[in-house]
C-alpha cells in the first residue's frame, strides 16, 4: 500500500503551470519536522543540520489551483497521497532521480501571520473569506405562528 500523510509548512510560494491538454499542476516545497527529542533538536540546530525533511508535493487539477491561490509561502497544510519516484536524464548527461509526493487531497491548516489573502488563520477560520454583513431590517420578516401549544407536566405523557 503506498499511502503518506504529511503536516508541514511550504517553503515558498506554490508553482502553477498547464498541460498542452489544460490540466493544471501545481508544486510546492513542504518542510516536515522530523520527530526529534528537545535535546536532539538542540544537538542538531547546534551542529547547523536541519530538524526538518523537504518534501516536494505535486497536485493535479482543481486542486491544485486551489493550493496556488489560497496557499503561500509559510502556510500550513495536510497531504494525503502516495509516493511516486521517476528519472531524467540531466543536461549534463547525467541520470537523476526523483521522489515526489502526488497529493490526492491538501487540507488547508494555517496562513503565515499576517497574511490574509487565503487559507486558514490559527483560529480555523477561512481568511480569504468576508464575514457576511446582516442587515438590521426586520420589516421583510413574517411574524411568528401562533399556534395552540399547550405545555405538559409528567402526568401528562402516557409512560
Amino acid at each position: 500500500m503506498n499511502q503518506v500523510i504529511l503536516i508541514g509548512r511550504l517553503t515558498r510560494d506554490p508553482e502553477l503551470r498547464y498541460t498542452p491538454s489544460g490540466t493544471a499542476i501545481c508544486s510546492f516545497t513542504l518542510a516536515v519536522d522530523k520527530d526529534l527529542t528537545r535535546e536532539k533538536r538542540q544537538e542538531m540546530e547546534a551542529g547547523g543540520q536541519s530538524t526538518a525533511d523537504f518534501i516536494r508535493i505535486v497536485v493535479w487539477g482543481r486542486q491544485g489551483e486551489n493550493c496556488a491561490n489560497y496557499l503561500s509561502k509559510g502556510s500550513q497544510c495536510a497531504v494525503h497521497g502516495r509516493i511516486q519516484t521517476g528519472s531524467y536524464e540531466a543536461g549534463d548527461g547525467s541520470k537523476r532521480y526523483t521522489t515526489d509526493i502526488v497529493a490526492n487531497r491538501v487540507e488547508f491548516l494555517g496562513s503565515p501571520q499576517g497574511n490574509r489573502q487565503g487559507g486558514y488563520n490559527q483560529g480555523g477560520n477561512f481568511a480569504g473569506a468576508k464575514r457576511p454583513q446582516y442587515s438590521q431590517d426586520n420589516s421583510n420578516i413574517d411574524p411568528p405562528i401562533a399556534d395552540d401549544f399547550t405545555e405538559m407536566d409528567e402526568d401528562d405523557f402516557p409512560f
